[in-house]
């Protein structure tokens, strides 16, 4: 019986996991397709654009990767895997919280962007 949910417990972490590569990958390969078109034409905050979609998905892929951690160390916890865990849910949470930072700043400062522009035009 044990053995069977440590199995399941695998293979839920697995496809936690797999969640997390194909957001990452995706956003990447959105984030790719919005490069090319903002260097093709231009536009103001176009990069900032670029840049905010792909650390959303990095943002969320990373989240995804740490409650496979959290599952995964659940079943199994060994003192070496709780310092590997807390290690890793350190790290991430670091990354994690500057990505959201800088994600918020960008919006931010194309959101002031788009405001200037509509002044502009209304004046």
């Amino acid at each position: 019986m044990e053995e069977n949910f440590v199995n399941l417990v695998g293979w839920l972490r697995l496809a936690i996991e797999t969640v997390s590569i194909i957001l990452v990958t995706v956003g990447a390969a959105v984030a790719v397709v919005l490069l090319v078109r903002t260097l093709v034409a231009p536009q103001t905050g176009s990069f900032n654009k670029v840049r905010l979609t792909f650390g959303r998905a990095l943002v969320l892929g990373l989240e995804f990767q740490l409650a496979a951690d959290i599952i995964g160390t659940a079943v199994s916890p060994s003192w070496d895997h709780l310092g590997k865990l807390g290690a890793i849910a350190v790290i991430r949470t670091f990354l994690n919280f500057f990505l959201t930072r800088e994600l918020k700043e960008e919006e931010e400062e194309i959101q002031a962007a788009a405001a200037s522009v509509r002044s502009s035009r209304a004046g």
